[in-house]
């Protein structure tokens, strides 16, 4: 058997978003603005670079990449500023 083999086709769901959630809200309730920061400026580059590549509709709720690039830039200003005040 070789082995880069896949294994067979489980028919039993696999909860695995629920966990990358709840990791996701711990880490943001445990560092606060700045994961907020953190998420939303990766989130943008990302949506930017595919924005770049030709993507003009997102399975995002907002649909459009652009409303998406907008929405989190607002949360990458909300997370800076939450940032500083959080630290001053």
């Amino acid at each position: 058997m070789s082995r880069y083999a896949t294994e067979p086709e489980s028919t039993t769901y696999d909860p695995l978003r629920l966990c990358v959630f709840a990791t996701i809200a711990l880490l943001g309730w445990v560092l606060g603005p700045v994961a907020l920061l953190g998420f939303a400026a990766l989130g943008f580059a990302g949506y930017w670079k595919a924005w770049r590549g030709g993507l003009e509709r997102s399975r995002c709720v907002l649909r459009d990449t652009r409303l998406v690039l907008t929405y989190l830039a607002a949360l990458a200003v909300a997370g800076a500023a939450g940032t500083f005040f959080w630290l001053t």
